[in-house]
């Protein structure tokens, strides 16, 4: 039985998230009906990353085992033809190894959160950016990110049902740099915990205000309480934008 990988882009907003649900659209379950409709076959597809309701992916990786066996490059039309007019692609399908596992064999996952800093609304962009109607400062935005990066306990940046066993976690990277209009934060970890990069985001939007300082920051990191957490930033901003596997 072949196990497939597939490299799935998709615009977040219509969806109430990666994971299938019951009563309401997912990313998941789309995938699992187009696979249904090439094959005949009920699946289950296991991705990378949970997005939440609303969270993007430049490269989403998941995957999933099929009796009947297809050239990757089929697998991949047939899926893009029956995701119609779902807002999700599959960019990449390959024959995986049988102990390949999209979320444990991930060594790294990327995350880009975007705020759009001006007081005009997005147009263009609307739904993939968050849209902050006044300046903010990138440079002490960046300087107090570093406080974060780390082994840390991240309780103050854990969503309160994240069901993660620990809230301890090593954070490779937090960089945030001024794009044009833009703000952007890039986040880098082996794994994150439930709404983590939301809260960063928040966060440093009050430093980038200059509401909070890099000790407040730091003195919100250090409290491991939920209730010393900026703002979470929405869902629009954010998108997950690569996962590393070991390499061959």
């Amino acid at each position: 039985m072949p196990r497939y990988r597939l490299t799935i882009e998709y615009e977040g907003t219509p969806f109430a998230g990666w994971q299938r649900q019951e009563n309401a659209p997912s990313i998941q379950a789309a995938l699992e009906e187009a696979i249904f409709r090439l094959s005949a076959e009920r699946v289950t597809v296991i991705g990378a990353g949970r997005t939440d309701a609303g969270v993007h992916a430049r490269a989403q990786v998941a995957h999933f085992d099929l009796v009947k066996e297809f050239p990757p490059d089929v697998m991949a039309n047939a899926l893009n033809a029956h995701l119609r007019p779902d807002p999700i692609a599959v960019v990449m399908a390959s024959v995986a190894p049988p102990d390949f596992h999209a979320r444990f064999s991930a060594t790294a996952r990327h995350y880009e959160y975007r705020i759009l800093a001006r007081r005009a609304p997005p147009a263009l962009d609307k739904g993939l950016v968050w849209h902050v109607a006044r300046p903010l400062d990138p440079h002490a935005m960046h300087d107090a990110a570093q406080i974060l990066v780390g082994h840390h306990d991240f309780t103050t940046f854990r969503a309160l049902h994240c069901q993660a066993l620990s809230p301890v976690k090593t954070l490779d990277r937090l960089d945030v740099s001024a794009q044009g209009e833009e703000i952007v934060i890039y986040a880098s970890a082996r794994s994150f915990l439930h709404h983590q990069v939301r809260s960063f985001a928040g966060s440093l939007k009050m430093v980038g205000e200059g509401k909070w300082t890099k000790r407040d920051l730091e003195r919100a990191l250090n409290a491991r309480d939920r209730n010393e957490c900026g703002p979470v930033a929405p869902p629009e901003g954010l998108t997950l934008m690569r996962v590393d596997y070991p390499a061959g």
